[in-house]
């Protein structure tokens, strides 16, 4: 057995835990920590506090997931200005091996690796992930997080990418509102600036223009809070909003990917685990003109494993990958 520290750092948390490998399996994720990344100054100040929230010292190999592209000599968080510089780590981090992966690139082998307990139907036929198959990993949270999982005879590939930087594309008045409400803040509009946890304010924005009403200004947890509480009639239609855009944004992953399943993770997409069969998601997920009826056949689910960055992460370091 071998003990390793996984990492998994998103735009608004550092998320650390202690890994058992065998082999190429974790067979274990413990002394599990979340921190702000707001809170520490840098990639070593909060690998810091979590060895000093354990109280012994860590391993000297790491598997680290990033949101951000991976590759070069400085990487910058795609949604925090938290840079990082691989070379650097053995001696900030005091470790001699380490793996660095994208961070949905983690929760894709995290995905090809669960088995059918973790995930939840949403939309399409109620059957398992294929195998063979391509399965697209789409994923809302600070940002939107999109992988491929490839799986053949040889078993499961991984493939990072950056889907959630494509064009928004609106599909009715409201979210040509949307469009032009972020279009006032910055010349080109990605997807992710509608489908993750900021887009909610700017589509309740939209409908309060078109309801000719005036919104409160309040911070994105408490409008998320408010609108999945349901007893706020403004932010549960900007809640159901977002859920088709989700829908509309994996749809459109799903075609360009040539998948055959569509799985919804994200720090938020598990937040919605059980809310997504009932919402706007599969409308928005098969209004896609000719392409209907695949969509239609197409299996999508909720992943509800709690830390699939960590463990993906962690399988990324134990098969070698990184």
């Amino acid at each position: 057995m071998t003990e390793i520290v996984a990492v998994d750092i998103g735009g608004t948390h550092a998320r650390f835990a202690i890994a058992t490998l065998e082999g190429s399996r974790v067979t274990s994720l413990a002394d599990e920590v979340v921190l702000k990344t707001a809170d520490h100054a840098d990639l070593a100040a909060a690998w810091s506090a979590f060895a000093s929230r354990l109280g012994r010292p860590l391993p000297r190999a790491a598997a680290i997931a990033v949101a951000g592209p991976v590759g070069g000599e400085i990487l910058q968080l795609t949604n925090h200005p938290w840079t990082l510089r691989p070379a650097a780590f053995p001696a900030a981090l005091g470790v001699d091996r380490f793996s660095l992966v994208n961070d949905f690139g983690a929760v894709g082998h995290a995905v090809a690796q669960l088995d059918a307990r973790w995930f939840r139907h949403i939309c399409g036929p109620d059957v398992p992930l294929p195998d063979p198959g391509v399965i697209s990993v789409v994923g809302p949270g600070t940002g939107l997080g999109v992988a491929i999982v490839a799986r053949s005879a040889q078993g499961a590939r991984v493939i990072e990418c950056e889907g959630g930087h494509a064009d928004f594309a609106p599909l009715d008045p409201l979210e040509d509102r949307i469009l032009a409400r972020l279009r006032d803040l910055r010349r080109r509009v990605s997807v992710e600036r509608v489908v993750s946890g900021p887009g909610l304010a700017v589509i309740l924005a939209a409908l309060a223009e078109g309801e000719g009403l005036a919104v409160e200004p309040i911070d994105d947890e408490t409008l998320w809070s408010r609108a999945l509480a349901g007893g706020d009639a403004l932010a549960a239609a900007a809640f159901d909003r977002f859920c088709k855009c989700l829908g509309s944004a994996s749809g459109d992953i799903a075609l360009v990917q040539g998948a055959q399943a569509v799985v919804i993770a994200g720090g938020l997409g598990l937040r919605l685990a059980g809310r997504l069969a009932a919402s706007g998601f599969e409308a928005g997920f098969r209004a896609k003109g000719r392409m209907e009826a695949r969509m239609a056949a197409m299996p999508v689910k909720s992943l509800t494993y709690p830390e699939p960055g960590l463990l993906g992460a962690a399988l990324a370091f134990a098969q070698g990958v990184g």
